[in-house]
C-alpha cells in the first residue's frame, strides 16, 4: 500500500481580545480545510508546508518547529498521511496563485467545527490552541 507524505499548517491570528482566528481555504471539491500538499522532495515538512500556504491561501507567516499532530485520509484511492503544524500568520497577499479556484476565509477557532467535517483534523487544531480556548472561557 503507497501512502502519500503531506504537510500542513494551521494559520492563525490572534486578535486584540486574545481570540484566535484560522484561515481555511476550500478544497478543489469546494470543501473547507487548512492548506496542505504533497511534502517535496527538496523540502522539509515545515518548509513545503509555508510553500503551500503560500500557494493555496496567499499568507506567509512563521511555521512553528514542533508538529501538532498528525492525520490520515483516503482521496482518489489513495492513502494520505498528514504531518501539521501551526503558523502564525505574518502577511495576507491580495494576490496568490491558486487565488482563481480556492477561496479563504478567517474564522474563529470556535466555530470551526462548522466547516471541517475531518474530525482528526478538526480534534488536532483545537487541542493544539487548548490553552488559549481556556484563558478565553475563563473570561467570558
Amino acid at each position: 500500500m503507497v501512502i502519500f507524505d503531506q504537510s500542513a499548517v494551521i494559520p492563525y491570528r490572534k486578535n486584540d481580545d486574545g481570540s484566535i482566528e484560522i484561515m481555511l481555504v476550500t478544497t478543489k471539491e469546494g470543501n473547507w480545510t487548512i492548506p496542505k500538499g504533497i511534502i517535496e522532495n527538496d523540502l522539509s515538512p515545515r518548509a513545503s508546508a509555508a510553500k503551500e500556504a503560500l500557494e493555496e491561501a496567499g499568507i506567509s507567516g512563521k511555521v512553528k518547529k514542533k508538529k501538532v499532530g498528525t492525520y490520515s485520509y483516503k482521496k482518489w484511492g489513495e492513502n494520505y498521511c498528514v504531518k501539521v503544524y501551526k503558523m502564525k500568520v505574518k502577511k495576507v497577499y491580495s494576490k496568490w496563485d491558486e487565488e482563481h479556484f480556492r477561496e479563504r476565509l478567517w474564522i474563529p477557532i470556535k466555530n470551526l467545527s462548522k466547516f471541517i467535517k475531518h474530525e482528526n483534523l478538526l480534534s488536532i487544531i483545537n487541542n493544539s490552541f487548548k490553552k488559549n480556548l481556556n484563558h478565553l472561557d475563563e473570561h467570558k
